[in-house]
């Protein structure tokens, strides 16, 4: 069974790994604080899911996700991911982050810059255009109607195939935004972030969650502006 590890075990990736152990995967947990923090959520997973450091997570993952502040991307380690697919749900915070000029002049995406750190891995950028509490309950069985879509960047269409294979398994369907440096249509501020989850409104932190098939995640994308 394809083990999923998580580094950053936070809102986000605390969601997938939920997701995950509730479809059967094996889940590694780490965070920068250390395994013995994860306790509560291991026990709330199961016997599927164990806790680790992050480089312990990166060795044993055949999908790693990556959930932390982009501040903190280079503390990412970098052999131990070598050829790995990695899922980024990361965005670009200035306020959060400092600034990065390279992102503020729109020359790159935050996921380039992670695939840069990580040269010789395939990151693919997903779960970052989704509120983590809309991610956990929206999450429908295959061929549901009111499934919702999740959008996807990147470069390797073998590792596409493998993330779309994952997403459907744990409860969405894909729709796919082209190489990773589309990934700017995924980002904050566009309108398939955040609002698709929300019938619409941008208010979608108030929204309990509305479904967003792959049609509605697809206009969004073809409306981003740079």
């Amino acid at each position: 069974m394809t083990t999923i590890a998580v580094i950053g075990s936070g809102h986000v990736g605390g969601t997938v790994a939920r997701l995950s152990a509730a479809a059967g995967y094996d889940v590694v947990l780490s965070n920068s604080r250390g395994p013995e923090t994860l306790k509560d959520l291991v026990d709330e997973l199961g016997p599927k899911a164990r806790a680790a450091t992050s480089a312990e997570a990166a060795a044993s993952g055949d999908l790693v996700v990556v959930s932390i502040p982009l501040t903190a991307y280079r503390r990412i380690p970098v052999e131990p991911l070598g050829g790995k697919p990695v899922l980024d749900t990361g965005n670009y915070s200035p306020r959060r982050d400092g600034q990065f000029p390279r992102l503020d002049d729109a020359s790159t995406t935050s996921s380039e810059l992670l695939q840069q750190h990580l040269p010789t891995s395939k990151v693919i950028k997903v779960f970052n255009n989704i509120l983590f509490r809309h991610l956990g309950t929206l999450a429908r069985p295959s061929g549901a109607a009111d499934r919702s879509a999740l959008p996807i960047a990147g470069d390797d269409d073998a590792v596409k195939k493998a993330v779309t294979a994952f997403l459907d398994t744990i409860g969405y369907d894909t729709v796919d935004a082209g190489p990773l440096a589309e990934g700017w249509r995924l980002q904050p501020g566009t309108p398939v972030y955040g609002r698709p989850y929300a019938g619409g409104s941008a208010d979608f932190w108030a929204s309990p969650g509305v479904p967003a098939g792959s049609a509605t995640i697809r206009t969004a994308l073809e409306a981003a502006e740079r």
